[in-house]
This record gives structure tokens, sequence and C-alpha cells, in this order.
């Protein structure tokens, strides 16, 4: 009885997530931040497990880091999402996936908002049809790009070149997974497995033979928060933040540290390097810090792709360690080079981190 009352009330934070036929929409900054994750992530629900996910060169940006630093006001917000959700009607689909957290969380407030105010919706629908031209729509589902690959690891582990395993020692990688505070703590009911116990990165950890690090500050924010860091004055926040959770993981000396949010992985990474120079002091027990991946790099890596197609040399605290452990051939004269085997030249190495 204990374990069916378990049951009953895991099933609670469950998720619908429709197996194929997506209208995919792209980030306004990971394509800058992580060059190559939603090209990774489009090439293995396409090409390698065969499903239909369709983009439209006419989307735009969501309006969420105007709307979240006061830029803009709420319905314009909803305009633009809209004008989304109008698009993905138009060309035929009902499943809607979007590569940013706070796209998500945007699009689940706009949904919430326009079922609590039906009037409100009516009020957008009648803006859209005067400025664009299209017909209002609801997407049936809405999921993130992260939802897509938690329900397809177990495909992505069959098809599995490298695991989550220190092929030195045998043992599962030590992996602290990030959850973006957009994808759960807003709306807990949209994110797999709700606000205090999101699975939907600790579930592609285990499934490719990592192990999940529990520490303490576990849920705490990576340190973005918008105001944050977007106003200079505050930036010690941000930094304060991340240093925190830094602190707080390293007695567990993890081995790589995986996100699904656009903004952690970025600040996760570039933060080592600075508490690096201000205080001296790198983490990941070797001078070279913790590694900082995304979902669809560390699906990348699984799966066989070369490193540097994933863009993992964009990343300011280096990965090789990562890549030793789990056995990955990388060839280093290749880091730096761009199509056509073009040279991009080399960063300045930094004092504080080892290369």
């Amino acid at each position: 009885m204990i374990y069916e009352g378990k049951q009953r009330i895991w099933s609670d934070y469950q998720k619908e997530i429709p197996d194929d036929h997506y209208f995919y929409v792209r980030s306004c900054i990971r394509q800058a931040f992580f060059t190559g994750s939603e090209v990774a992530f489009l090439d293995i629900t396409r090409n390698r497990l065969g499903k239909d996910i369709f983009e439209s060169e006419h989307h735009t940006t969501c309006g969420g880091i105007a709307y979240h630093s006061d830029t803009i006001p709420h319905e314009t917000v909803m305009t633009i999402v809209a004008r989304q959700f109008a698009l993905m009607h138009k060309y035929g689909y009902e499943n809607y996936v979007c590569s940013c957290i706070t796209s998500f969380g945007v699009y689940a407030e706009t949904l919430e908002t326009w079922r609590e105010f039906p009037e409100l919706q009516a009020k957008i629908a009648e803006i859209l049809m005067k400025t664009c031209r299209l017909e209002f729509a609801k997407p049936k589902y809405i999921v993130h790009a992260s939802d897509l690959i938690f329900k397809f690891r177990y495909q992505i582990a069959a098809r599995a070149v490298h695991k989550l395993v220190n092929v030195r020692t045998g043992k599962p990688l030590k992996v602290v997974e990030h959850i973006g505070c957009h994808y759960s703590k807003m709306f807990p009911s949209k994110g797999v497995g709700g606000a205090e116990y999101p699975y939907v990165l600790a579930g592609m950890v285990e499934a490719w033979g990592g192990e999940v690090v529990d520490y303490p500050e576990r849920r705490h924010c990576c340190g973005f928060g918008f105001r944050q860091y977007f106003v200079q004055a505050n930036r010690g926040y941000s930094l304060s933040n991340t240093h925190k959770k830094f602190e707080s993981m390293e007695p567990y000396h993890p081995d790589c540290i995986v996100t699904n949010c656009p903004g952690c992985p970025y600040f996760l990474d570039r933060w080592q390097y600075v508490i690096a120079e201000q205080t001296g002091k790198t983490y990941g027990g070797d001078g070279r810090g913790i590694p900082v991946l995304t979902y669809e790099e560390m699906a990348g890596l699984v799966m066989g792709y070369d490193p540097w197609d994933l863009g993992l040399q964009t990343h300011q605290t280096p990965v090789e360690s990562l890549l030793d452990k789990m056995g990955i051939v990388y060839d280093e004269k290749s880091k730096y080079l761009g199509k056509g085997g073009k040279d991009l030249g080399q960063p300045a190495h930094p004092s504080c981190l080892k290369i």
C-alpha cells in the first residue's frame, strides 16, 4: 500500500509528451552562447531518431527577456506568443517544442492567463488578426526540448557510442544536473517531476550510465536571475549565487554539470573563470574547473558526435578532462578550425584555469 501510494503521488508529477510531429522554435541567445546545441538537437531527433521536427524561418523571439526585464508589457508578449502559435497552426502542427526555458515559462504563463481570462484571449486574437493577418490557435501540447530528449533517452542509450562512465575506473561519472528556474518553478505541473523532484535531466544521466549528485544547493538559482545580471550594478549578486552553488557541490567531486536552460550553462561556465580570477580558486580538483554541458551536448557525446562539432571549444571552462574520462578520442589540432579547415585563431589562455 505504501508503494502504491507513492506511485499515485509520483503520477501527479508526470507529463504527457507526444512522440512525434513538433513545431520547433529556437532560442534567441542559445545560438550565440552554445552554437552547436540546437543543431545537435535537430540532428538527433530528425536524422538519428527519424522524428518530424519542423521549424519556420518566420518565427521570432518570444519576448521573454524584455518582459522579465520590465521593458515591454504583458499584452505585447502575449501577441508575440500568439503569432508563434499561429505559425504552428498555419503549417499544420499542434505540438509545440521550444529550445529556451524562459520561452517555455512565457508560453506556460500565457496559456494559463488565457485560460483564466478568456476575454483577454479574445482581445489578443483580435490584435493578432489586425496586425499579422493570422488565425489564432493554441497548441494541444507544449514541451521543452529537454522533455523530448528525456522521452527518447532510452532510444539514445541504445545508440550510445560512449556512456557517462569513467573508462579508467569503470565507475559512473558524477553529474550535477541543474534545472532552469523557468522550467518548473513557475508552473510545476508543466515540468517532468514538478518543482520539487524535477527528473528531466536526472533521467537522462541515469539512462546513460551516470550518477546524479545530490547536494544542498541543488535547486539554487544559477545566478542569472535577469535583473541580477542585466543591471550591471547587481552582477555581484549573480556571481555570489553561482559561487554558493560551487562551494556546495565541491565536496561531492562532480565530473561535470548538465543544464537545460540557455543562461544556466553560460553562467556556470563563465563564472568559474571569474571566481578563479578573483580568488585563485578552481573547482574540479585538477585546476581545470568542472565542465558544463547542455543536455544536447551531453546527448551528442553519448552518441559519438565530434566534441568540436558540438561547439565544446566555445566553453570557457575546458571540457577535455570529461572527454578523457569518457574515453572520447578528439583531435586537439582541430579544436579551433572552422568549416573547410579554416583557422579561426586561438583565444588567449587564462592564467587561472588550466587548458
